[in-house]
Order: C-alpha cells, then sequence, then structure tokens
C-alpha cells in the first residue's frame, strides 16, 4: 500500500515532468516537421545520451529483465552488455545518417537505394513497433500498477475497472499528450530527468535487497554467517549453489540449451543490437536531433556507458529476489514471497513489483514507483514520437509531397493519438500471450524481424555493388520468412527438441539467408550509380566529406569510447566465472 508521502513522490514526478515540458515548448516552438520530429536539431550530447538510456530501459526491463533474472539468471544479460554496439554505431553508421541530412531511416534507405526499399522498411518498422515495443511496453507498465496499486479502482456501470487498466490507460494517455504537444524536444529533455529518477528508484531496490539478504542470517561457505549488506553478494551466490543453479544463472549455456544455447544468444543478441541500436528509427532519430556531427557522436558514446547499468539496476534485483524468496527472508515481520504460477514455478514478471512492495520504506516505494512511471512514459512518447514520424515523413508525405509543414505537424499528432489506441487494443491479446516471460518474448519476436534489415544496412554501407532489388528482396522475402517462424511459433510452439529451428539459431540461419539474398538478387541487376553514393557507402567517399567527418572528433571521444568498451569486456570478465 502506497502512504501519502509515496503519494507526494509521484505527484512531484509530475509536477517536475509538466515544468519540463513547458520549459522545452518555450524553448523550441513547434512550427513545422523538423521542431516536432527532430527538436529543431538543436540538442546536446548529453540529453541526447540520457534519452537513448531512457527510450531504451521501458517498464518491460523493471519487469521483464528482473523477472528474468530470478527465473534464468544472467541467461538475458548478453542482451544488456552490448553497449559496445552503441560505439560502434557513434563511428560508422551516425556520420552516414548525421551528415545526409535525413529524418528517418527509411528516409536513408531511399537515398541509398530507391523508393521501393523505403517504403518497405516503413511498413516493417511500424508492424515491428505495434508487436513489440508498444505492447510489450503498455503491458508490462499496467501489470506493475496491477500488483503495486491493487487498491485503486473505479466502478463504472456496474463494472469494476482494476488498477492494471487505470494506469495502463492514465500513462498511455499522459505519455501521448506531452509527446503530441511537445514533440521529440520535450520527449529528449523529460528523459534526461526521467533518467535521474530511473536510475535513483531502482539503485535503491538493488541496495536494500543487499540489505535485507545480507543481515539475513543465512550460512556461508566459510562457516560465517552473513550479517552485513556486504554480505548479500556472497549469499545470493551461496543460495545459486546450494539450489543447484550454477549453470541455469550462469552467462553460458550449452548449444543444446532449449532456451539459451551460447552460439544462438550470441549471433541473435549481436544481431538484434546492430538493428536495434543502429539502424532503428527509435534510437538514431535521438542522435538526429543532435546540434552537429560531434554532439550526436558524444551522446551516442555517453548512451553507451549507460547502456552498461540494466544488469545491475534491474536483472541483479531479480537474482536477489530469487534469493529472498528461497532463503525466507523475514521483513517486517513476514517472510520474502514471490507470487507462483500454476505448477509452482516462479512468476517471473511480479518479482520486481514484489521487492517494490515488500522491501522499501515509506518514500522510497513512492520514488521507485514514479521511477517506474518515468520508464514507461519515457519510452512510450519515444515510441509515439519515432511512429510519428515514420508515418508522417516516410507514408503521408510520400503520398501527399505538396503538404504544408503545419499540415504535418497536425498529421503526425493525430498518428500519435492513433498509436496511442492500438496500444491499448494490443493489451488484451499481450495479456494472453506472454506466459514465457515479457523479457524472453520480446527478444524474441526481435529475432525474428531484426536479422534483414542487418543484412540491409550492412550490405548498403559496405557493398557499393548492392542496388535496389538486393534491398527490396533482402527486406521482403526475409521479413515474411521472419513473420513465418513467429507464425508457427504462434500455432505449434516454441521448438525444444530440434535446436536448429530453436528461436536464437533461426535468427542466425535468417541472418545468414538474409545476406545471400541480399547479394544473389544485387548480382541480377545493373550497378548504382556510384557517383551518387557519396556519404552513402564507405567506397565511395569524397575527400572533402572525410575531412568533414574527421574534424567532428578529437581524442576526447576516442578516450571515451575505449572506457566503454573496456567496462564491457570488465563486466564479461567478471560474470564468466563469477560462481565458480
Amino acid at each position: 500500500m502506497l502512504t501519502w508521502i509515496d503519494w507526494l513522490m509521484i505527484l512531484g514526478y509530475f509536477g517536475v515532468l509538466a515544468g519540463v515540458v513547458v520549459f522545452s515548448l518555450r524553448r523550441n516552438k513547434i512550427e513545422s516537421g523538423e521542431d516536432l520530429f527532430l527538436g529543431g536539431r538543436s540538442v546536446g550530447w548529453l540529453a541526447i545520451g540520457a534519452s537513448i538510456f531512457a527510450a531504451n530501459i521501458g517498464s518491460e526491463h523493471l519487469i521483464g529483465l528482473a523477472g528474468s533474472g530470478a527465473v534464468a539468471g544472467l541467461s538475458q544479460s548478453h542482451w544488456e552488455f552490448h553497449a559496445w554496439v552503441l560505439v560502434m554505431m557513434s563511428w560508422v553508421f551516425l556520420p552516414f545518417y548525421y551528415n545526409s541530412g535525413v529524418s528517418t531511416m527509411p528516409e536513408f534507405l531511399e537515398r541509398r537505394f530507391g523508393a521501393k526499399a523505403r517504403w518497405i522498411l516503413s511498413l516493417v518498422s511500424l508492424a515491428a513497433y505495434v508487436l513489440t515495443k508498444i505492447s510489450v511496453t503498455v503491458f508490462a507498465g499496467a501489470l506493475f500498477f496491477e500488483v503495486m496499486m491493487p487498491e485503486v479502482q473505479l466502478t463504472i456501470g456496474g463494472t469494476v475497472v482494476s488498477s492494471f487498466w487505470i494506469g495502463a490507460v492514465a500513462t498511455v494517455l499522459l505519455a501521448g499528450i506531452y509527446s503530441s504537444i511537445g514533440g521529440l524536444s520535450a520527449v529528449v529533455y523529460t528523459d534526461l530527468v526521467q533518467t535521474g529518477i530511473i536510475l535513483l528508484g531502482t539503485m535503491s531496490v538493488t541496495g536494500f535487497a543487499l540489505y535485507h539478504l545480507g543481515h539475513s542470517g543465512v550460512a556461508l561457505p566459510d562457516g560465517q554467517t552473513a550479517q552485513g549488506i556486504c554480505d548479500g553478494w556472497q549469499v545470493l551466490k551461496a543460495t545459486i549453489k546450494s539450489t543447484g543453479n550454477v549453470e541455469q544463472f550462469g552467462l553460458w549455456h550449452s548449444l543444446s540449451h532449449k532456451a539459451f544455447p551460447w552460439l544462438g544468444v550470441v549471433v541473435a543478441s549481436a544481431t538484434i543490437g546492430v538493428w536495434y541500436w543502429c539502424t532503428d528509427q527509435f534510437i538514431i532519430q535521438r542522435t538526429l536531433a543532435a546540434k552537429n556531427m560531434t554532439n550526436a557522436r558524444r551522446g551516442a558514446i555517453w548512451g553507451g556507458f549507460l547502456k552498461l547499468a540494466p544488469v545491475f539496476l534491474f536483472l541483479v534485483p531479480g537474482m536477489l529476489g530469487f534469493a529472498l524468496h528461497h532463503n525466507h527472508v523475514v521483513i517486517n515481520g513476514a517472510a520474502f514471497a514471490i507470487p507462483l504460477k500454476e505448477g509452482g514455478a516462479l512468476n517471473g514478471d511480479t518479482v520486481f513489483p514484489t521487492l517494490v512492495q515488500t522491501l522499501l520504506p515509506v518514500g522510497f516505494r513512492g520514488l521507485v514507483v514514479a521511477g517506474m512511471i518515468a520508464a514507461l512514459m519515457s519510452s512510450l512518447a519515444s515510441l509515439f514520437n519515432s511512429v510519428s514520424t515514420l508515418f508522417t515523413v516516410d507514408v503521408y508525405q510520400k503520398l501527399k509531397p505538396e503538404t504544408s509543414q503545419k499540415k504535418l505537424v497536425v498529421i503526425g499528432r493525430t498518428t500519435t493519438i492513433v498509436m496511442t489506441a492500438l496500444g491499448l487494443l494490443w493489451l488484451p491479446i499481450m495479456k494472453a500471450i506472454s506466459g514465457g516471460g515479457l523479457y524472453q518474448y520480446i527478444q524474441s519476436v526481435q529475432a525474428f524481424l531484426a536479422p534483414p534489415i542487418v543484412a540491409v544496412f550492412l550490405t548498403g554501407l559496405l557493398w557499393k555493388r548492392m542496388n535496389l532489388r538486393g534491398a527490396c528482396w533482402g527486406l521482403g522475402l526475409g521479413f515474411i520468412l521472419g513473420m513465418a517462424k513467429l507464425a508457427a511459433n504462434a500455432i505449434w510452439g516454441t521448438p525444444t527438441e530440434a535446436a536448429f529451428i530453436q528461436d536464437f539459431y533461426f535468427s542466425g540461419i535468417l541472418l545468414v539467408t538474409s545476406f545471400i539474398i541480399v547479394i544473389v538478387a544485387s548480382l541480377t541487376a545493373p550497378a548504382p550509380d556510384y557517383e551518387h553514393l557519396n556519404g552513402l557507402n564507405f567506397s565511395c567517399l569524397s575527400p572533402e566529406y572525410k575531412k568533414a567527418n574527421r574534424e567532428s572528433w578529437n581524442w576526447i571521444d576516442v578516450v571515451a569510447s575505449i572506457f566503454v568498451v573496456g567496462c564491457v569486456i570488465a563486466a564479461y570478465a567478471y560474470f564468466w566465472t563469477w560462481l565458480d
């Protein structure tokens, strides 16, 4: 139950949010499509990096990643350790995007290949947003409200409306309002504030979980008993070993593992990482709003550093929740217990709300709920703005190129309203199909969507011979194959015995297949005009382009990039053998 102090914290969050939106509106008036979708290209690197982090860290992380930690340990951490992909994006992909002056990723494909490629990617991206990002974010947020605020109910015409629906509708509407009114500028600057709230809130959960576990009195391997916060981590490791879950909670799994075979995970997570961080409108749009290329690159690198946090702020608390549950640690007079599914298995998607509700004292609970709302609203606002941009720029404006800038702003805001409605309509479906865990659901679906897009973008940048036919066949046929796999899973379930068609193995197969399709299809059509590929392909860069790009970075960017990659290596090095 939330106290009046907790509610005061939450109301304070909304007050700050309103103030930031007003500030952004005064700073950047919405008079054109560029103002609405790219913040007038006036954003600094600090806000860009924070926006990348806040946009990525949605409620599916707090709910899904923590749940995965409690059920499968570090299995999902590979997707979060890909901060190096953001570094690669800042140096390899971003200069092409930013210097070309495009507003969307489909627009960049049109510059490189032709209009058909733009249409295909636009439609695929819009479908992907509904299937993954919007649906999962809304559902996870609604689930959090259902667990945290069961007392919040409304009775309409004799029908009781639960906190699940009240929370979902309220946050979706609020996110839709401020993203449609303030545009990307409002989204980015609210994300800067919300990043701090998210970090403070989730750090408090981790800290209190370690405190209670460390003072639990559980016996440690050296014969001592846990009696300090520093012992909490040792209790976690001892619990995993004593329950025989070392292989389950470890970083790597065998090739025959039903859910996370190491080779499939490495290929699938890297593929999804390149797609999400290097080619997806949802992320790239923030960098395109930068004042200049220097700020765009540094924002991406800063976002890469922040990307390392989720494992420690979301997944680790889930593992700590498992240890608290197994050891029946008494908190406030009652043993900590995670709700169970039918059959006795832990309900992973309830772990984080249970930690918040059980561990945190008055005030801190309100802070975390505010952080949860911040994560939900920042992701939704970013999604609505990106979808609005894709539809308005790549669909509506292509069909009606004579449309005025003011009309484009109206269309963009209308699109946000429509996507808000679609997100709410998808909730009952998500409630029925998310039994395997939210985070695993979203990664599995993305494993089918990402490979063809990655193949097209990478080949297009590295191989000047690639043409429109290769791009269209790669995107179109690759998407069909991915959706066929998704349909097969929905009808027959995820295969567990035939490892070569396991979800993450399939992602690798589809990636190789997509590369082959792109290359073969390109060779069956004439080569493109290389003179028009300056700034669109590595082999066709003019001396002037290379000089301008070189002037956009210095030793600070190099050192920061090395530091981020070093942190990734250090994290892998520790968790590789942490249970030995």
